[in-house]
């Protein structure tokens, strides 16, 4: 019995194979291509879409926004990656004809047009209505935290510089008192020479004075937070302890599971995020009315029957809380129902259910 092989790599066919013939008819690959090549890139405000009569010709924006398009939807975010992709993933010669764009010619029109990319998307949503690829019934929405390239030690606050000048004073204090005493000190017993020191006080005094100026950039700004390497990183509190990064919030079609909406933000906290969201999203569905699983309705325990204030705005915890398999929440502190200017309290040790039904 023999082994299965391959053709001979010097072997000269008789009817060579196309690039066409790479790419099955229905590869995920066809449809980015058929949607690209259906833009108007030129009112969408792509530079370089009319091509000038004189100069090097530049590449297609199209060629390049269907390169930028694919690394997305394969997670390849490096343009040095993708160039190497162009050389050889079979999809994207096929994609790209087998041009093989340099990395800096990727990273810059990727610079050039995030807003134009915008501008994709929107065109992106309107043919999935089109397509009636939107339920426009129910939308989830949720958020998750985004690592930034920004190292804890180089996000600060308040408090946190306070501290490092605080500490900075007592260590320059301490440098001082053994510049003091190196003086009247035999040469022999130093533990550091009067050179030594005086260059650990420097330094120390050069970051000193970095968190001064940084302290004054946070009460200038009225900031609560600077990051020196990503300056719109912030500190956040995610699954896993802290991040310095972003806060990510998408809204999510149920027919199909697409993303109908989504922000990018730097505030800590998911509070303020949901509004504006759901707005997002409604009008993404064209003005459907879009449900939100975060507005649910109240029951008491055993009872069945809905807690009913005058204007219901926000329910929050002030202690750990456990939520069980019917959707029933336990009361181990206390719960607050907002109601118009000031809360209205719900009995300690109450148990109330949490119905997903919406109002």
């Amino acid at each position: 019995m023999k082994h299965i092989t391959g053709l001979d790599r010097h072997q000269a066919l008789l009817l060579p194979e196309t690039i066409e013939d790479y790419i099955a008819p229905d590869n995920p690959v066809r449809f980015l291509d058929a949607f690209v090549g259906s833009l108007d890139l030129f009112g969408l405000g792509f530079s370089r879409a009319l091509p000038a009569s004189t100069g090097r010709p530049p590449y297609q924006p199209a060629d390049l926004l269907r390169l930028y398009l694919y690394g997305y939807l394969h997670r390849i975010r490096s343009s040095r990656a993708l160039e190497r992709e162009c050389h050889r993933n079979l999809e994207l010669i096929w994609l790209m004809g087998k041009l093989a764009p340099d990395f800096k010619t990727i990273a810059d029109f990727r610079r050039e047009h995030r807003a134009c990319f915008k501008a994709v998307h929107q065109q992106f949503h309107l043919l999935c209505r089109k397509l009636g690829l939107f339920g426009g019934q129910l939308v989830a929405l949720d958020g998750t935290k985004l690592a930034a390239v920004n190292a804890r030690q180089a996000n600060f606050n308040q408090n946190k510089l306070e501290e490092l000048l605080a500490r900075a004073d007592a260590r320059l204090e301490e440098y001082l008192k053994e510049l003091d005493a190196a003086d009247a000190t035999e040469a022999d017993e130093e533990k550091l020479t009067r050179a030594q020191l005086e260059e650990k006080i420097a330094a120390l005094r050069e970051k000193k004075d970095w968190h001064e100026e940084l302290l004054g950039q946070l009460q200038d700004r009225e900031q609560k937070q600077i990051s020196t390497t990503d300056a719109d990183a912030r500190k956040m509190h995610a699954s896993q302890g802290t991040v310095i990064g972003y806060n990510a919030q998408s809204a999510v079609d149920d027919k199909h599971k697409l993303i109908v909406a989504e922000e990018v933000t730097n505030e800590v906290t998911d509070s303020g995020q949901l509004s504006q969201l759901a707005t997002d999203a409604k009008e993404t569905l064209g003005g459907r009315e879009a449900r939100s699983g975060s507005r649910p309705r109240l029951l008491q325990h055993g009872r069945g029957e809905p807690v009913r204030p005058a204007r219901y705005h926000s329910l929050y915890s002030e202690s750990q809380h456990q939520r069980q398999h019917r959707a029933r929440l336990l009361c181990q502190e206390r719960f607050c129902l907002r109601q118009g200017e000031g809360p209205l309290p719900l009995p300690r040790g109450r148990a109330i259910d949490l119905s997903l039904q919406h109002l």
